[in-house]
């Protein structure tokens, strides 16, 4: 079967036109290369080279076979190079999950990473954190940004940050001139920015719990454009993390930080999978995100 290293050699002859010029250029002896030569030859059943005077004149089939020679050797080092950059994550592609309520950081982060690596193409799926952790199990994507606490047995974590959570209005309520309190909201009208079992909704439920609170929920809504909206027009108030504000802003809206941390606060980490070879592209990420 003619090979990649014959077609180099059969390129060498059709453009030196001399069998011993062909050997130099390729660093090797004269008779090795012309025993290719009629080894290919006899394999096509085509002569491909014919002598005139002291050069070598290339038949129909030797060109047919010098384009198509010299596609497949371009095709293979370009193939070899793109192979070695994703073994370097210079190029490749990079699959992450972010989570409905994304770390607002992660455009800079990611324009960052992509100046750095601009070869590299991305899949970014976006869902909840739960569905998120699956994702990563089916190997949809390599690595995700979700809200803790989740059960992470089966992934490495990174913990990026703890944020605080807002106690929203509309405008038509009292000002606060103050952050406040759950004790304080207690009683307002709350309507959850996320459906029952899932990470947001668990996270002020079990911090209401903690205090042994009773919040007056009337209502979940997981479309945040439509609950801006309703808190806006005085429908109900909500509790919402840091990054939902800084994501929908020109609302005309009272915005409250929850006072105490320990009483309501998001830890984001990001996820991968343990005991998983990572692509360099995934791993490169990582990197960067730890350094920043």
């Amino acid at each position: 079967m003619m090979d990649i290293r014959q077609l180099r050699y059969f390129i060498a002859i059709v453009e030196e036109r001399k069998i011993s010029a062909a050997a130099k250029r390729l660093h090797m002896s004269q008779p090795p290369l012309s025993q290719q030569l009629k080894a290919m030859e006899e394999e096509l059943g085509s002569k491909l080279v014919e002598r005139s005077g002291k050069l070598l004149e290339v038949t129909e089939a030797g060109k047919a076979l010098y384009k198509n020679a010299l596609q497949i050797t371009q095709l293979m080092e370009e193939t070899k190079t793109e192979v070695k950059e994703v073994g370097k994550g210079v190029n490749g592609r990079l699959t992450i999950g972010v989570n409905t309520f994304s770390v607002s950081g992660l455009p800079r982060a990611l324009k960052q990473f992509k100046k750095k690596f601009p070869k590299v193409t991305y899949k970014i799926q976006q869902n909840e954190s739960s569905y998120l952790c699956q994702l990563v199990r089916e190997r949809i994507v390599e690595l995700a940004i979700i809200r803790l606490p989740l059960d992470l047995d089966d992934f490495s974590v990174l913990h990026l940050c703890n944020e605080p959570f807002y106690f929203i209005t509309s405008k038509e309520h009292t000002s606060f001139d103050r952050d406040v309190s759950l004790a304080e909201i207690e009683h307002y009208p709350l309507l959850f920015p996320s459906t029952e079992g899932l990470g947001v909704h668990y996270l002020i439920l079990e911090a209401f719990s903690r205090f042994k609170l009773q919040p007056n929920i009337v209502g979940e809504c997981s479309d945040i454009s439509l609950l801006m909206d309703l808190v806006t027009s005085d429908f109900a108030t909500s509790i919402v993390p840091e990054t939902l504000l800084k994501r929908y802003t020109g609302y005309p809206i009272n915005a409250y930080r929850i006072s105490n941390t320990t009483e309501l606060s998001g830890s984001v980490g990001l996820i991968w999978l343990k005991d998983h070879s990572l692509s360099k592209a995934a791993e490169n990420f990582i990197e960067m995100i730890q350094k920043v």
